[in-house]
């Protein structure tokens, strides 16, 4: 029997973290054959290395495509684009997969999704639909979509979008958000588990923070992060976990400003280039306030029932949960949108929170669908116009 090679691309902790059951899904598919690329941040010392956990958990790595340059400059990030689009053009002739899966709108998506358009291989997309208006990364998604045959998105709206950018709606599946898939199956961590493992004690209230790059705006980055950071101070008894910005425009300044917190806060602040899954979801599940401009706090958070300040313009357009509060960059605003959320009376009603993100389940009805999926002609596509 010949077995259909899916080749999953991933380059980020928190990509790696979304993919974990598809892979295993296909993993455990006697009728398909998983191939794994790595690229970007796992393969930096910078961002934890994470390509070890990849194989920790039992995933061998078919290709390791280098593509990071030591800085976070515009132009270096144009260029490791093109060292990527470079290493994926190479491991993608040697690997021959039959479909490409991708997720989201990075730029190492963006390198390895040209390189598989002009070798004429069919690519799946996750996640696309979506907008965030202050990152390179809606242009990024919708370009991504373009480029690819299969579309599995979290929402109706976004499948109403993929399909409102051309692509046929026999191609388009909802089948809901594929992060909550780890929390349906995940065993996570007992406050006690995770003190252990982190090295700090989590009193209350325990805020997880997580703050990325507008990467539209020039010259930004360290007067937002100095405004937050000047916001947390408001908050001296609080515990609070970093987790470090992407290998974005300006995201090491970011960690440079969050590690100079840290040390001046050694007793209740924590920084982290990569939790892991697991340590992750334990402390979004254990905390009081998620903060910052992480899409885990737009999309995995309401799951929790926790509350969300999402700071910025980062995630703006995104279906959101009641439980998401929406400031400004300002340090009045921020604070103000923290004790919102530590509030009794808004504590509760977070209780009572649904998410527009479907129930879970998602990976294995993606894996179905793509070793079901006839592939002939699929990189042949019509481009499909709206009535009216």
């Amino acid at each position: 029997m010949i077995r259909r090679k899916i080749c999953i691309v991933t380059g980020t902790r928190a990509e790696y973290g979304l993919f974990y059951w598809l892979m295993k899904e296909i993993q455990d598919d006697p009728e398909l054959e998983l191939q794994v690329v790595v690229t970007g941040m796992h393969l930096s010392p910078e961002f934890g290395l994470t390509y070890k956990q990849i194989e920790q958990d039992g995933f061998p790595i078919h290709e390791k495509i280098d593509m990071l340059l030591s800085a976070d400059s515009a132009v270096a990030i144009a260029k490791s684009m093109g060292l990527g689009t470079i290493g994926f053009a190479d491991a993608f002739a040697r690997l021959q997969p039959d479909l490409i899966v991708l997720l989201g709108d990075r730029y190492e998506i963006l390198a390895a999704a040209q390189a598989a358009l002009v070798a004429r291989m069919a690519i799946a997309h996750i996640h696309g639909g979506e907008t965030t208006e202050g990152a390179i990364d809606e242009a990024i998604r919708h370009a991504v979509t373009k480029m690819s045959h299969l579309h599995f998105v979290a929402s109706a709206s976004y499948a109403k979008r993929v399909i409102q950018l051309g692509e046929s709606p026999e191609r388009v599946f909802n089948y809901g958000a594929i992060g909550i898939d780890n929390i349906r199956k995940l065993k996570l961590l007992q406050q006690d588990e995770l003190e252990a493992s982190l090295g700090i004690s989590l009193s209350y209230p325990l805020f997880l923070v997580t703050y990325h790059p507008e990467t539209l705006l020039d010259q930004y980055s360290e007067t937002a992060i100095t405004n937050l950071l000047e916001a947390l101070d408001s908050f001296p008894e609080a515990t609070i976990l970093f987790t470090k910005a992407n290998s974005d425009t300006d995201g090491r300044i970011i960690n440079q400003k969050i590690d100079e917190y840290c040390a001046s806060h050694p007793e209740r602040t924590k920084a982290y280039s990569s939790l892991g899954q697991v340590r992750y979801l334990s402390t979004l599940q254990l905390c009081h306030v998620v903060i910052g401009n992480s899409s885990s706090g737009i999309i995995e958070a309401p799951f929790y029932k926790k509350p969300t300040v999402n700071i910025g313009n980062r995630q703006k357009g995104r279906l959101q949960a009641s439980s998401i509060i929406n400031t400004d960059d300002s340090k009045d605003q921020i604070i103000a949108g923290i004790r919102r959320a530590l509030s009794a009376e808004f504590v509760k009603s977070v209780g009572q929170v649904k998410s527009p993100y479907g129930e879970g389940n998602v990976s294995e009805q993606i894996k179905e669908t793509l070793k079901k999926m006839d592939l002939t002609q699929i990189i042949t596509k019509t481009f499909y116009d709206l009535e009216g």
